[in-house]
């Protein structure tokens, strides 16, 4: 990026994204501590986690075609003024209740990845735009992996509050940057918000990610959870007619029918599983006492530690893959960290007896995650018209957070299944988990394959729908 003001946009745009990306794992290793501080249960503490995740997933997709719609830097810094104002919340918050509300509003910040993405195809140069794309997909990868490795730390040395107080100073200084900084796109969607089509889609999302999150608690054959999933059903098939019949849908069917993006989302939707669920078990798994007959007794700044190799791996391949995919393409980059994905968890499946194994493990899958993330951000981005850029890269996302939840949902089934009488797991349930990551892992290579090939060097050109204008080709 050789332009001044291109850095800077960028700057901002990554610091935005990188915080909520942040913020979605930094309170994870915190919870024992924020549920004795806040005298609660720890039923009701995982709403803390639970909340965000609901969050995210209805105002990714909504705000992203707001975005294309209204304008993506007057949304852009909407959204960035909320999460600081989420952030202020959970850090002054007084009981659970507030926390909750609190991670509600900071799950707004969702909707900064499609924004962010829209604005670098908007506005930087046709030859930045793919290498900007996958710098900024290594920035949000990362982001997960820093709170991971931050959390222990900085609970330790302040106290947990401190976990919100150092994103409200961040996020602050962004929103003053992008106000003077980031340039408001030209570029708008014709048409108006289907506020139908994002009632019916919060709804069927919120039914169905819900009781993946809450079966572990309310049993997978519960009344509840059952009648969740139900609802999901009927409320997807109501919300496709809908969207199907609109003048102006919030997500254009015809447009996820693309080749390169439903096969794209649906290695996004199996490789969210892997990447998810080895989120939130491996450092469980490392921090599990020895008594238990595996493990490492680790504490929560140990087990981020062995979670820095994955930290590095995941933002050094990311910016890598900007490098590699005008020679190589975004589909091999794409098939390669899914296989990566797969690889460390067939590694980790076999070999788990040594702090040195899940160091590599992290380290492989870090690769895997940096790659992947670029290389489906890149791949959408250049097949949906420009109008649609929100609305698609949201709905990746979306499909991502998805997979990720029942990718935990379905390894804690297997972790937890059987307990030890000390009440910890067997280590075979991890093992089984494992397994079954990789598989999961080994079927988004397979999804990745099946993307549309094109020529190395060659952005993809965005595909006209039926009844839309072809989008100008652009060029390198």
């Amino acid at each position: 990026m050789s332009r001044p003001s291109t850095r800077l946009t960028f700057a901002v745009l990554a610091t935005g994204a990188g915080v909520f990306s942040m913020l979605q794992s930094l309170i994870a290793p915190a919870l024992p501590t924020v549920q004795h501080a806040l005298h609660t249960s720890q039923s009701t503490a995982t709403w803390v986690m639970t909340a965000y995740l609901l969050s995210a997933s209805v105002f990714t997709p909504i705000l992203g075609r707001i975005g294309d719609l209204a304008g993506k830097k007057r949304t852009l810094v909407a959204v960035l003024v909320t999460v600081l104002a989420g952030c202020l919340i959970a850090a002054l918050a007084p009981s659970i209740g507030v926390l909750i509300v609190a991670r509600v509003v900071q799950g707004v910040g969702g909707a900064l990845f499609p924004l962010s993405f829209g604005i670098i195809r908007d506005e930087f140069a046709p030859a930045e735009v793919s290498g900007s794309i996958s710098n900024l997909s290594a920035v949000i990868a990362a982001g997960g992996g820093v709170g991971m490795v931050a959390a222990g730390p900085i609970v330790s040395a302040l106290d947990y509050r401190w976990l919100f107080w150092i994103p409200v100073g961040i996020v602050a200084l962004t929103v003053l940057i992008a106000l003077r900084h980031v340039p408001e796109s030209p570029k708008r969607a014709q048409g108006k918000v289907s506020w139908g089509g994002a009632v019916l889609l919060s709804g069927w999302l919120v039914a169905l990610l819900l009781p993946l999150s809450q079966a572990g608690r309310w049993g997978w054959g519960s009344a509840k959870v059952l009648g969740l999933f139900a609802l999901a059903v009927l409320l997807f098939a109501v919300w496709l007619a809908a969207e199907a019949r609109s003048r102006s849908p919030l997500i254009d069917l015809r447009v996820l029918r693309l080749p390169a993006v439903w096969t794209t989302n649906t290695a996004a939707l199996l490789f969210g599983a892997g990447m998810y669920s080895i989120w939130s078990f491996l450092p469980g798994f490392v921090q599990t006492p020895t008594v238990a007959g595996y493990g490492f007794g680790a504490g929560v700044t140990a087990s981020g530690l062995l979670m820095l190799p994955m930290l590095v791996a995941m933002f050094l391949s990311g910016v890598l893959s900007g490098r590699l995919e005008p020679r190589v393409g975004a589909k091999a980059l794409l098939t390669t960290g899914a296989a990566f994905g797969a690889l460390a968890c067939g590694f980790l499946t076999l070999w788990h007896d040594a702090q040195w194994q899940i160091a590599v493990v992290a380290g492989l899958f870090g690769l895997g995650i940096g790659l992947a993330f670029a290389s489906m951000a890149n791949l959408i981005v250049g097949s949906v018209p420009p109008e649609q850029t929100g609305a698609a890269t949201g709905m990746n996302a979306n499909i991502r957070t998805i997979g990720g939840s029942i990718g935990a949902a379905l390894t804690s089934v297997l972790v937890t299944g059987r307990l030890q009488p000390s009440g910890l797991p067997y280590a075979s349930g991890y093992t089984h988990g494992w397994a079954l990551l990789a598989l999961l892992c080994l079927a988004a290579t397979g999804a990745a394959l099946l993307v549309p090939a094109r020529r190395p060097g060659r952005p993809a050109e965005p595909r006209p729908v039926a009844g839309q204008t072809p989008a100008p080709a652009r060029v390198r």
